[in-house]
């Protein structure tokens, strides 16, 4: 294997890594679990408020219901890691090279949110979420450069994704690739893959969606580090673009 997919391949596989000791620590404590699920379910809720207009959209819904699902959701992605990581070198040597990098940024993007969901989950008092007791936990776990971090790698796949619908001959490698894929165990992956390119071809022009998320998850996230973000909560106004987004 050359070098640098040899490096490629431990980068994805130190991702996995890092979702594994995530669900390792929730499992050997029951309510710490509990609160990460409350949590997981509790964000899932808030996107769908903040993104009630693009999941209502006819030509936003698919996008939108991916990103929720795919990337977002509470859905138990447990599987998909396991395949990842028994044959993450049949992944980098069988799947063109920008399909690995994507497969790349969707695994650290995974690891990089578990961490958090585990660390806000450690600071709540139970799984009884309210908007106070969940910017309480946002601002005691607080590292902005790992938000940005995370917006920053949602929005890179969504490009990917967008990227991926201009070329016409990726597609049909991806539909070559699902005997291969599902001999190689990575049918989860590829199902993914297909889901995301086709939901962006639908879309047929990505730009305005991905500038929305960029702007409402900017928007959230600076005024949840607000000093003031509690004391605004008080006073903020239904349909308001940040705080307001929270359930």
């Amino acid at each position: 294997m050359p070098t640098e997919t040899a490096s490629q391949a431990q980068r994805i596989l130190n991702h996995l890594q890092i979702v594994s000791a995530q669900l390792a620590l929730r499992a050997a404590s029951p309510p710490l679990q509990t609160k990460v699920q409350a949590l997981k379910r509790y964000q899932q809720a808030r996107f769908e408020r903040s993104y009630a207009d693009l999941l209502q959209s006819p030509r936003y819904a698919g996008a939108a219901r991916f990103f929720l699902e795919e990337l977002y959701g509470p859905g138990d992605f447990s599987r998909r890691d396991a395949q990842f990581a028994r044959v993450v070198p049949a992944l980098v040597r069988l799947f063109p090279a920008e399909v690995v990098t994507t497969v790349e940024q969707l695994a650290q993007l995974h690891g990089l949110s578990e961490q958090l969901d585990t660390r806000m989950a450690q600071q709540l008092d139970s799984p009884a979420l309210d908007r106070v007791a969940y910017i309480g936990a946002w601002q005691a776990s607080a590292r902005p450069a790992e938000r940005e971090q995370q917006i920053a790698l949602t929005l890179a796949i969504g490009r990917a994704m967008e990227g991926f619908t201009r070329k016409p001959l990726l597609r049909q490698a991806l539909r070559m690739m699902r005997g291969p894929a599902a001999a190689a165990g990575l049918s989860e992956l590829q199902h993914f893959l297909e889901n995301g390119f086709d939901t962006f071809k639908a879309m047929q022009g990505a730009q305005e969606f991905l500038d929305t998320v960029r702007r409402r998850e900017q928007a959230l996230a600076d005024a949840l580090y607000a000093p003031d973000a509690l004391a605004r909560l008080a006073a903020c106004p239904p349909g308001d673009e940040s705080l307001g987004q929270l359930p």
